[in-house]
């Protein structure tokens, strides 16, 4: 169900940290797609990320009045909610044996998905992210995109994990600069 109506980001926040049903059906149907990309670009199965994609909206719900607008803007807030909801699933021993019993040729069908992202596209993320400095692109990639922890990627590039998270930082406050 698409809602004709367009809140403000003050507004949708606004009216969520007031229990207001119609915003979190407003959130979900503006940011469900994006979030599920997210997601199933991480873990590769579509029951799977579903499932994460519901947990994370309730951890929304639950955990709205914490979040602060000063902090960053309410996309990123679930995005990061979004991404530690897929690494502790992904971490969860459910999870590490059910990937043990999915053979290669399943996680390459997966893998050519190229539709995954689409909901990405909508919002304009990949406009943003493609202006940033090719470092900041590479490690924004690999962390929000591809699902890497900072350790992963401080290996992944052989440079120090200090040096990681100051190209994140660097870079999210790029896209800040940007987005507003």
């Amino acid at each position: 169900m698409t809602l004709k109506f367009k809140y403000t980001e003050q507004e949708l926040i606004s009216r969520l940290k007031n229990n207001d049903q119609s915003s979190f059906t407003y959130l979900y149907d503006h940011y469900s797609a994006a979030i599920y990309g997210i997601i199933y670009k991480m873990i590769k199965d579509h029951e799977l990320s579903e499932d994460v994609l519901q947990e994370t909206f309730v951890k929304v719900c639950y955990n709205i009045k914490s979040y602060d607008s000063a902090k960053g803007r309410l996309f990123t807030w679930v995005v990061s909610i979004a991404r530690h909801q897929t690494i502790d699933t992904i971490n969860s021993k459910s999870h590490r044996n059910h990937s043990k019993n999915l053979n290669d040729d399943y996680f390459n069908s997966l893998q050519s998905n190229t539709n995954v992202f689409s909901g990405l596209d909508g919002i304009g993320i990949r406009k943003h992210v493609s202006c940033l400095k090719n470092e900041q692109k590479q490690i924004i990639d690999l962390a929000y995109f591809e699902g890497y922890t900072r350790e992963e990627i401080s290996k992944e590039l052989r440079i120090p994990l200090g040096t990681v998270k100051t190209r994140i930082r660097m870079a999210i406050m790029e896209l800040r600069k940007t987005l507003n």
